[in-house]
């Protein structure tokens, strides 16, 4: 694969590694740039069951959808959705109600473009170029807008994001903002790298990428992560490895025991 391809879009800087693109990566997806692929693999001599874990954090992805569509939800904000693959928000969503609908939020042009692609057509889903950290931006632009009631619940999703954001930038206010726009009875769903598991490596690995330059990753004790739920009321199983949280069967689950307990998992619905 070239750099040159006619889906990149213009602008894009295809020196520095992107989150969104190391991630489509390691999921054996096929948008991603030299640099990303370099990362990956660094990624993986640290982790060697990194991409067991990129599958494990898209079943838990799944897993919080249905259960959410189960509790009445219709409608739902995957802020930091990354570039499409399988099983997307709106395809494991609107297969169980076809009326749900969906917005997507990235601010990785490639992931937002191709977004567009996929949602060609699709009345009830849309994609939006835009920063976790702007969360007036987030939600007040045209896609929000336009697709989501805020008097009624919401799913708001926020998988393997939230680490993006530096402690000095103060996350916990930032999550505040967003758990402030939502109706009662809404869900937040969270996965978050976690740096006081039994490590698999992940420490080092963060290391490596923020070294590296683009995004910087910050891993988080479980009480840090706990607070981004602030006072809306973990579901069971609470707060725990995102392979640990419901899983259904073998594929939810890594070979290696300590990806499963890589990054903490929760959901939690606003009283």
């Amino acid at each position: 694969m070239t750099e040159g391809q006619s889906w990149v879009p213009q602008g894009v800087d295809v020196s520095v590694p992107s989150s969104a693109r190391v991630y489509d990566y390691l999921l054996g997806g096929a948008h991603n740039f030299a640099v990303d692929r370099v990362m990956g693999e660094k990624v993986e001599l640290l982790m060697p069951h990194v991409r067991s874990a990129a599958r494990v954090n898209r079943a838990f992805l799944g897993r919080a959808v249905r259960f959410m569509v189960g509790q009445g939800v219709r409608q739902f904000l995957d802020i930091g959705s990354g570039i499409p693959t399988v099983s997307n928000v709106h395809e494991v969503a609107q297969a169980l109600e076809p009326r749900c609908r969906v917005v997507y939020v990235d601010r990785d042009p490639v992931a937002v473009a191709h977004s567009e692609l996929l949602l060609a057509g699709n009345g009830n889903a849309g994609v939006v170029q835009a920063d976790l950290r702007d969360p007036d931006g987030v939600l007040g632009s045209g896609e929000v807008t336009r697709l989501l009631d805020f008097d009624q619940p919401i799913g708001l999703l926020m998988l393997l994001m939230v680490h993006w954001v530096p402690t000095e930038a103060d996350p916990w206010g930032l999550l505040k903002h967003y758990r402030e726009a939502l109706p009662s009875g809404s869900y937040l769903a969270i996965t978050h790298l976690a740096d006081d598991h039994e490590d698999g490596g992940s420490n080092a690995a963060a290391a490596q990428m923020n070294q590296a330059g683009g995004d910087q990753v910050v891993p988080r004790g479980r009480e840090e992560v706990a607070a981004f739920f602030g006072d809306f009321e973990l579901v069971e199983p609470g707060l725990v490895g995102f392979a640990e949280w419901r899983p259904s069967g073998p594929g939810d689950i890594s070979d290696d025991p300590a990806m499963n307990r890589v990054a903490y998992a929760g959901v939690a619905r606003k009283p």
